[in-house]
C-alpha cells in the first residue's frame, strides 16, 4: 500500500535532490511524493558541491539517472556517496544495460526503471524513509552502547583511583607520607600543583585551637608566609576559634620551584576534614586556574577526600596516643620511659663504634618551695618553661626527658664531656635568667646540673653513666646549688656559680 504524505502547517517540507533529471522525470517525481517533500534539480553542469554538501540540512535521497551518474568524476561519486541519512535512488532508462549487481556495487539503495510511475516513486520514497530510520536507530544504538563503555570506563578508572586512594592512605600512619601520597594520586584527576593541610586541637580550657600546619614543601619566606596566613585562616573559622598555638611542618623538605607559587597562583581548593560532626583539619588544593572537574569526577574527588580525611584523622590519633605514651604530658618533652629505651640504645652504639656520649642530669632548686609559695599552676609554668629551654638547646640527634618530678635528664650522643659542661652551663644560665610571674608576684629559679661522659675509647662500663651523672648533680646540690658539676671533679675547679 502507497505511503501518502501531506505537508503539515508549520513543518518545512524534507529535502530530496535530483540531479540532471529531465523535466518529465523532474514533474513525475514531484507529483508522487506530494506537498511534504521539495524536490531540488540540479541541472547537467551544476552539480551540488562544496556549499551545497557543507550545509546543515542534507537530503533524504537523492534521485540519479545511470547516464548521468557514469558521466561524474569518481571523486565527487565518493563525496555523494558519504552523503550521511541520504539514500541514492539509481533511474534506469530504456536504453540502459543495468544489473543488480552493479547497482549495489555502486552503492545505491534501488533502482526504478522509466516511466516513473506513482507508485514506483512512492515505494523508492518509503524504502529510503525506511533505510533511514534504520540507519538512525542503530546509529543512535551504537550511540548509547559507546556512551554507556565510555560511561563504564569512567566508573572503572574513578574505582581504581578511589583504590588507589585508600590503599596509599593506610600504607602509612604518618601524616606527611599520606599527604605525599595523596598529592600524587590526586593529579590523576586533578592538576595538582601543591597540597597543604592543616589540622586543629581545641584546647580544654577555652574556644582557642592548637594547629599543626603540613606544608607541601619548603618555599621562600614571603610565599611561605602567605600559605601559612591562608591556613591559619582557615584553622580560625573552621576550627571554631582563635589560633592559640601552631607549629609548621614540611611534608617535602626540598627547595623546589613549583613550592614558590603563593594561595593567589592558581585555584585554591579548600576541603574540610571532618570526623562525625567535628572538624578536625582542611587540605588545601592549588590547582591550574581554568581546570574544571565533571560531575562525576567531583563526587570521586569528594569520595577520595572523605577517605583521605578518616585516614588522617587515623594518623593523627596515633600520633597523639604515640606521643602521649612516649612525652611527658606536662612539659612536651620525652619521659622516663622512653629516655630509659634510648639510653639502651644509645649505650649499645657506643660500645660498638666508641664515640663520646654524655649524660646531663638538671634539678630545679627549691622546687618544692615554688610550689608552696606561687601554687602548682605556677610550678606547672616552670617545668613547662624549662621543657621548652631544653628542646631549644638541643641538637635532633639528641634527647630530653622528664626523669621524675622536678628532675630532667639530657643525653647527648657524639658529645665530649667539655662540649656536654659548656652547653649545661647554657642550660643553667637560661633557667636563671626567666622571670617568671604569679598573681602579680614575679620570682626566679635556679638549676643545679651534673654532668657524666664515657669519652671516646674509654674501657669505663657504660652502665655507670647514669650515676656518674646522678653523683654530679648530688654534688652540685651539696655544694650551693646553682652550679654545674662535672663527675669525678671537684666542684671548685668546673662549676661556675651565680
Amino acid at each position: 500500500m502507497a505511503e501518502t504524505r501531506s505537508l503539515r502547517r508549520g513543518r518545512r517540507p524534507e529535502l530530496m535532490w535530483g540531479l540532471g533529471l529531465t523535466e518529465l522525470q523532474r514533474q513525475q517525481i514531484e507529483t508522487a511524493i506530494g506537498p511534504g517533500f521539495f524536490l531540488r534539480n540540479f541541472p547537467s553542469g551544476r552539480f551540488p558541491w562544496k556549499k551545497e554538501l557543507g550545509q546543515a540540512e542534507k537530503p533524504t535521497a537523492t534521485w540519479i539517472p545511470w547516464r548521468i551518474w557514469n558521466d561524474i568524476p569518481e571523486f565527487r561519486r565518493n563525496e555523494y556517496r558519504t552523503l550521511a541519512n541520504t539514500q541514492r535512488i539509481l533511474i534506469q532508462e530504456n536504453e540502459d544495460d543495468l544489473s543488480l549487481e552493479k547497482v549495489l556495487e555502486e552503492g545505491f539503495l534501488t533502482v526504478i526503471r522509466a516511466p516513473l510511475s506513482r507508485n514506483k516513486v512512492q515505494d523508492a520514497v518509503f524504502r529510503a524513509k525506511e533505510v533511514t530510520s534504520m540507519y538512525s536507530d542503530i546509529y543512535r544504538m551504537t550511540e548509547e552502547i559507546l556512551l554507556e563503555r565510555e560511561l563504564l570506563a569512567r566508573k572503572t578508572d574513578q574505582l581504581m583511583f578511589l583504590n588507589k586512594i585508600l590503599a596509599s592512605a593506610n600504607e602509612s600512619l604518618e601524616p606527611a607520607t599520606i599527604l605525599m601520597n595523596a598529592k600524587e594520586t590526586l593529579e590523576l584527576i586533578l592538576p595538582v600543583r601543591q597540597l597543604h593541610a592543616a589540622f586543629w586541637q581545641r584546647r580544654d580550657e577555652g574556644y582557642a585551637v592548637d594547629v599543626e600546619l603540613y606544608l607541601n614543601g619548603k618555599a621562600t619566606p614571603d610565599v611561605e608566609s602567605r600559605w601559612v596566613e591562608q591556613l591559619m585562616a582557615q584553622a580560625a573559622t573552621l576550627g571554631g576559634g582563635p589560633v592559640n598555638e601552631f607549629q609548621i611542618g614540611h611534608v617535602d623538605p626540598a627547595r623546589r620551584p613549583e613550592f614558590n607559587h603563593g594561595p593567589e597562583d592558581g585555584r585554591l581548593v579548600v576541603m574540610p576534614l571532618t570526623a562525625g560532626q567535628e572538624s578536625f583539619g582542611c587540605l588545601a588544593l592549588l590547582c591550574e586556574p581554568e581546570y574544571r572537574l565533571g560531575k562525576d569526577e567531583v563526587e570521586t574527588f569528594r569520595s577520595a577526600v572523605n577517605h583521605l580525611g578518616l585516614a588522617l584523622r587515623n594518623a593523627m590519633l596515633f600520633k597523639e596516643v604515640k606521643l602521649r605514651a612516649d612525652h611527658d604530658g606536662l612539659t612536651r618533652i620525652y619521659n622516663r620511659h622512653t629516655f630509659d629505651e634510648r639510653l639502651v640504645y644509645e649505650l649499645k652504639r657506643r660500645q660498638r663504634y666508641r664515640h663520646d656520649l654524655s649524660l646531663l642530669m638538671v634539678d630545679l632548686d627549691h622546687f618544692k618551695n615554688v610550689n608552696d609559695t606561687y601554687g602548682h599552676q605556677a610550678g606547672d609554668a616552670v617545668l613547662r618553661k624549662v621543657g621548652e629551654i631544653l628542646t631549644e638547646s638541643l641538637r635532633s640527634t639528641d634527647l630530653a626527658a622528664r626523669y621524675g618530678g622536678e628532675e630532667f635528664v639530657v643525653l647527648l650522643p657524639h658529645t665530649s664531656e667539655q662540649d656536654a659542661w659548656m652547653l649545661a652551663e647554657r642550660i643553667r644560665a637560661r633557667i636563671a635568667d626567666v622571670c617568671f610571674e604569679s598573681e602579680g608576684r614575679k620570682f626566679t629559679v635556679t638549676s643545679s646540673i651534673g654532668v657524666a661522659s664515657v669519652e671516646a675509647g674509654s674501657l669505663s662500663r657504660d652502665e655507670d653513666l647514669v650515676i656518674k651523672a646522678d653523683k654530679a648533680l648530688y654534688q652540685a646540690k651539696n655544694n650551693g646549688r646553682n652550679m654545674t658539676v662535672v663527675s669525678g671533679r671537684q666542684p671548685e675547679t668546673i662549676s661556675v656559680s651565680q
